[in-house]
């Protein structure tokens, strides 16, 4: 298996966009009625972060059917490193008071498209 970096370089080297960012898997470690405590302060951090740039993504995951929720969630950060994603993480409240705990791993993105529609008349955002 080659290292991180050199895989990194070789994906830029093949002409992929080789964006790294940093993925992480929020699964809570409490009943979900105490977390709801806690979700105002989560969801201002999560603004702060937006506002800062540092959070590209975040939100729920289903279960296995994709028919349930299971109280898992998915933030992606842009950060210039794993500590500096890691210290992100740790300052979410939801993590900081142990509501939550997380898996971080970096994601190298070099491939795929979105699409983004913004209608400022009829104040609508779709993305696909």
């Amino acid at each position: 298996m080659p290292k991180w970096s050199e895989y990194k370089e070789a994906a830029r080297a093949r002409g992929n966009l080789a964006l790294e960012v940093y993925v992480v898997e929020s699964t809570p470690a409490v009943e979900p009625s105490e977390l709801q405590a806690t979700l105002p302060a989560h969801l201002e951090y999560q603004k702060k972060m937006e506002s800062l740039g540092k959070l590209a993504f975040a939100g729920p995951l289903s279960d296995e059917t994709g028919a349930e929720m299971n109280g898992t969630g998915m933030i992606v950060y842009r950060a210039a490193s794993l500590l500096e994603a890691t210290r992100i993480a740790d300052a979410d409240p939801m993590h900081a008071e142990g509501k939550r705990t997380y898996k971080i791993r970096r994601w190298l993105i070099n491939e795929g498209s979105f699409n983004l529609a913004v209608a400022l008349s009829g104040q609508s955002v779709v993305f696909s």
